[in-house]
């Protein structure tokens, strides 16, 4: 669904004291294009000039995913599938297909939720979790993090980080989780802001979406890869995406060699290292 935030920062923040409200929700501020895209491009996605990282969220969906599978392939293209963890353990049959296609998986969290209170412990067992899941599902493990609704925290950002983890949002999406959307509006919408070395944001599931938005997704696909070509672009998952011309670093509370954003950059490599189970909050 859309990275829009159900509540306002400010409603948010009230329910915490004024410098906790700001250490935890303060890196949300990224959500903002205003602020992930010049200042932080590597969060933005920001990678090879000459390509474009196509990523989708929500999924697995066995209602939704095979179709985006097909359409793909009919395409020749690969992707990058930012999976909840809670759903790749009720679906493994899809993650596996998807992986066996040629496809890339990120972890979006293993409830697609938001976080406005800080739960830092939890935070990190989920997304630790979600990495086991597909790991031991596909024998590969994940690179990259986007939080649900493209809200980021002082503790996820950690947390991707502890798990190895690069965090990592968008600089186009389709707008495709809402009532009105059409193939026309979903890929009018990317368009706006397709550029060379950006990563592109659209749904395979419409779970957490309007019902049957996905449909709009799928058949502004086509169009949208289409456009990418005609520009002199590749299209493919950000494994391929090279690495961003700039380090990104949202504020932390933490020193910058404890923050996850600065290694945020597509294309470097995650530590292998795996994450010490954390108890949940």
């Amino acid at each position: 669904m859309s990275p829009v935030p159900g509540r306002s920062w400010r409603a948010a923040a009230l329910l915490l004291p004024a410098g906790a409200a700001a250490a935890h929700i303060g890196p949300a501020a990224t959500w903002l294009p205003g602020v992930r895209l010049p200042l932080f491009p590597g969060l933005a996605g920001t990678g090879d000039r000459r390509h474009i990282a196509l990523t989708f969220d929500d999924g697995p969906d066995p209602a939704s995913t095979p179709g985006f599978l097909d359409a793909l392939d009919r395409l020749g293209v690969r992707a990058t599938f930012f999976v909840v963890g809670e759903h790749v353990v009720r679906h493994p049959a899809v993650v596996r297909e998807t992986v066996r296609r040629g496809h890339e998986l990120g972890v979006h969290g293993w409830h697609h939720d938001r976080p406005w209170r800080p739960a830092p412990a939890r935070d990190a067992e989920e997304v630790a979790r979600t990495v086991r899941a597909v790991r031991d599902l596909t024998g590969e493990r994940p690179r990259w993090y986007r939080p649900p609704y493209g809200i980021l925290t002082t503790s996820r950002l950690r947390a991707a980080r502890r798990a190895g983890l690069r965090t990592v949002l968008w600089s186009a999406w389709g707008r495709d989780w809402t009532a009105d959307a059409t193939p026309a509006s979903v890929r009018a919408r990317v368009a706006a802001d397709l550029r060379g070395g950006g990563t592109v944001l659209l749904h395979d599931s419409d779970r957490y979406a309007f019902p049957g938005c996905r449909h709009a997704t799928l058949g502004a696909l086509p169009a949208i890869v289409r456009d990418c070509r005609a520009a002199g672009l590749t299209v493919g998952p950000l494994r391929e995406h090279g690495p961003s011309s700039a380090a990104a670093r949202p504020a932390d509370a933490g020193p910058p060699d404890a923050h996850p954003a600065d290694a945020g950059s597509p294309g470097t490599e995650p530590t292998d290292a795996e994450p010490p189970d954390a108890e949940a909050d």
